[in-house]
């Protein structure tokens, strides 16, 4: 009975991977990659309050099930559109925005994060493995406008100063204003140049 029980735990978490969290994987290089980890309400909350009252195109990349561009469309933030690999999690995303009435006013887009161009967004959302924050962070640095705000959650940039935080523990997310980063990277390189 309990080896029947170990062996049935042992497929289903299998048939979890296989289907639901391996397809954003695969072309994806092993270091950037990052597991599906659903973002709190205590996270939507403090994340969307750190980009109240903003404008301009707000996108969330790796934007898994959805629930952070519907919080941001909700909120007043448009257009609002996430990227996300996943295609499980793209058809998740698409039922929770036509269940909620925003089906045709949000975007989810199977696209990689690596490849789109970010220039026109001045709100972006990252809810991402500290891995990919130093290769994200220059990706940030070459294309966002000075006026775009990042919002990170779980993990903070680690070579940046946040303009603002907000939330405890697992909660806490930083708020990151790109004029004041650029400057900041701008006086540290002059810095050590000298």
């Amino acid at each position: 009975g309990l080896l029947a029980v170990a062996v049935a735990s042992g497929v289903a978490a299998w048939a979890t991977w296989a289907v639901l969290l391996m397809p954003g994987f695969r072309r994806v290089p092993l270091r950037l990659q990052v597991p599906y980890q659903p973002s709190s309400p205590g996270q939507v909350a403090n994340a969307l309050a750190l980009l109240r009252g903003r404008a301009g195109r707000t996108v969330d990349l790796g934007s898994g099930d959805g629930r952070l561009v519907l919080e941001a469309y909700k909120q007043g933030l448009r257009p609002a559109l996430g990227y996300e690999l996943n295609p499980w999690l793209l058809c998740l995303a698409n039922y929770r925005a036509w269940k909620a009435g925003y089906h045709g006013k949000v975007s989810f887009l199977k696209k990689d994060l690596w490849k789109v161009n970010l220039s026109d967004c001045h709100n972006v959302i990252v809810f991402l493995a500290p891995s990919v924050k130093p290769p994200l962070a220059t990706k940030l640095l070459a294309e966002l406008p000075d006026d775009a705000r990042v919002v990170a959650g779980r993990f903070p940039f680690p070579s940046w100063t946040p303009s603002s935080t907000l939330g405890q523990g697992l909660e806490q997310v930083w708020a990151y204003d790109m004029k004041e980063v650029r400057r900041e990277v701008q006086g540290s390189t002059r810095g050590s140049s000298v």
